[in-house]
């Protein structure tokens, strides 16, 4: 039995998500930065409304998170609506001071390429690598660097 829900299994299984859990474990080996992968069933909205801006969503799982808390201010939300077929790339202030939107942007680009292709896994976890790789750039591992926040990946509602 899957310990998580039916509608996330539609999308990745548990080797999936342990596959991710583990990307961002390695990712975060080259950084003293977090990254954490967040995915629902669908953006929250009111009854009858359009779906609410993914980017909008993202930014308050962040804080629901507390990815807001780390010591560098450099985590990193992947986020991901199944249902909707929304995505967004949040970052704290200590990140986005560092680079530019064009960045996220590619990588949300590329994620979206993948999904389409049917490839979830392949696209959040080549996700994780290309954010650990920025990360490991603008706030590289130091040897005091504790682990903050879980790897696991976090499901919504």
């Amino acid at each position: 039995m899957f310990g998580h829900p039916r509608w996330a299994r539609r999308l990745f299984s548990q080797a999936d998500l342990d596959a991710i859990a583990a990307a961002v474990n390695a990712a975060e080996d080259r950084t003293a930065a977090e990254i954490r992968v967040h995915v629902e069933r669908r953006v929250p909205r009111r009854r009858g409304a359009p779906v609410t801006d993914p980017l909008s969503r993202a930014r308050d799982v962040f804080a629901a998170l507390k990815m807001h808390e780390t010591a560098l201010r450099g985590g990193v939300l992947i986020y991901v609506a199944v249902e909707d077929r929304k995505l967004a790339i949040v970052g704290d202030e200590g990140i986005h001071a560092r680079v530019d939107a064009g960045y996220w942007e590619a990588i949300r680009d590329r994620m979206v390429a993948q999904l389409r292709e049917g490839a979830a896994r392949d696209a959040v976890m080549q996700a994780v690598d290309d954010v650990g790789a920025v990360l490991a750039r603008e706030f590289p591992r130091r040897p005091d660097d504790v682990d903050e926040l879980p790897d696991d990946v976090s499901l919504g509602r």
